[in-house]
């Protein structure tokens, strides 16, 4: 690397000069490059040879040429020359191709202002998108508003509950295909003992029923995922015979039941309810019926205006006090009627009791009272009160037999939209789990499935 001068040794050189002659000038030039030469060695004094001349120095020493000769030549300082030759011109290339990327970018700019304005781009940022993502993006879609609830074991209570299922449509005409089902809501303590037969009877027509099981709270459904019965099950409360806790079942199935779009009847049955007709027979009897079968009869005994209470005055009149089974049939408008009840609910929880038996007379007289005309009064499932009791005839493996089942359709007569008929009963209870067999047994040729 080049070694420069001293400053003071510079400055000596140029007083001589100002006052010297030439060969004066080279005489001390010479000892002045020796001397410098021999510190850039690192050598002391002058006895070096190799730095007696400074072409021979390891280290090459700036020309004096170059730093001395052609400024004093010129009678300038030579140190301002120095720093002077250090700077360097600005190119004018580099120059010119800044000036033209400036021009080009002003061109563009002016470009794409003139298009946004006049033809509606949109800006960049327009299109930028939100870096944060929800987890799934659901789509906004009518089918989000009309599919069923994937998972039936909700977090809802019977308040929330009810409010969800009274939501009704406005608009009658649906604006998608919609395919009307019937809703098979089970009533139950736990186990479903007759499953394998429901099971065969609702075969082949998946599309055209829904299946909730309202169980004990304790009770958990283990139906393996082939079954029609694979988590069904609503959240359940405790259910007691006779009390308005019952009645807070059948609407809680009901709620569920309701909270899809498609269901448009909906049948409580019970575990030991079995189907009477196969599904078809059933299916077309239900849709094309303008009735709900519900039963709701004006009892003048002991065992229904005798179980009235004046407190219900004036929701209630004694007049329209009804008694009725507790398995019903029902539309979807019904339906809509028994969740969003908060009328004849109060009542019937603070004055039917304890031996009114609530669940014979809430539904028949809230129904009748808001809507006689879409009841059919009678009740589509079939049970035997011969023995007497409290309750119907209960019915096992000895009792299946094909008079049995003959005499539930023998000399049956009703009113099925406003004509006779001889078929009055779809269902049929109470039946043992002792009664699967024959029944499995016997289904194809008198049931029909």
């Amino acid at each position: 690397m080049p070694v420069e001068l001293d400053t003071w040794t510079i400055k000596i050189v140029w007083v001589f000069t100002q006052h010297g002659k030439s060969a004066e000038l080279m005489r001390v030039t010479d000892l002045l490059v020796t001397i410098f030469c021999a510190k850039a060695c690192g050598i002391r004094g002058m006895a070096c040879e190799k730095c007696q001349h400074f072409s021979t120095c390891r280290v090459p020493v700036l020309s004096l040429a170059q730093m001395l000769v052609l400024p004093l030549e010129e009678g300038k300082d030579p140190t301002v020359s120095i720093k002077a030759s250090q700077s360097k011109p600005y190119p004018i290339r580099l120059l010119q191709l800044f000036l033209l990327f400036l021009a080009l970018c002003i061109a563009f700019s002016v470009i794409s202002m003139y298009t946004i304005k006049r033809f509606g781009v949109p800006t960049a940022g327009a299109t930028v998108k939100p870096a944060f993502k929800p987890c799934f993006d659901e789509p906004n879609t009518l089918d989000r508003w009309i599919r069923p609830p994937s998972n039936l074991l909700h977090q809802m209570r019977d308040e929330e509950l009810f409010w969800r299922a009274s939501f009704v449509p406005q608009i009658k005409k649906y604006p998608f295909r919609r395919v009307p089902k019937i809703a098979f809501m089970f009533l139950t303590k736990g186990p479903l003992p007759l499953a394998a037969l429901w099971e065969r009877f609702l075969k082949g027509h998946e599309g055209f029923y829904s299946i909730y099981i309202h169980p004990l709270p304790t009770f958990e459904a283990k139906f393996p995922p082939s079954s029609v019965f694979h988590q069904r099950q609503i959240p359940s409360q405790v259910a007691e015979w006779g009390k308005m806790s019952m009645c807070d079942a059948e609407r809680r199935l009901v709620a569920n039941a309701l909270l899809d779009i498609s269901n448009e009847r909906f049948v409580l049955v019970s575990e030991s309810c079995i189907p009477l007709f196969n599904f078809s027979v059933i299916y077309d009897y239900i849709m094309r019926s303008k009735y709900s079968f519900i039963g709701a009869f004006d009892d003048h005994g002991p065992y229904g205006r005798g179980r009235y209470n004046e407190n219900m005055v004036p929701e209630v009149d004694i007049t329209q006090w009804r008694k009725g089974s507790q398995w019903f049939e029902i539309n979807r408008k019904l339906a809509v009627n028994i969740v969003e009840d908060t009328t004849y609910y109060p009542k019937f929880k603070e004055f039917c009791k304890p031996n009114c038996y609530v669940d014979e007379h809430y539904f028949p007289t809230m129904l009748t009272i808001q809507a006689a005309s879409l009841l059919a009064n009678r009740t589509l499932t079939w049970v035997d009160w011969s023995r007497g009791g409290a309750h119907p005839a209960t019915f096992g493996r000895a009792d299946i037999t094909e008079e049995f089942f003959k005499k539930i359709h023998e000399g049956k007569h009703c009113i099925y939209n406003d004509q006779s008929s001889s078929v009055c009963y779809l269902f049929a209870r109470k039946f043992a789990p002792s009664a699967l067999e024959p029944l499995l047994h016997i289904s194809r040729n008198i049931l029909g499935f």
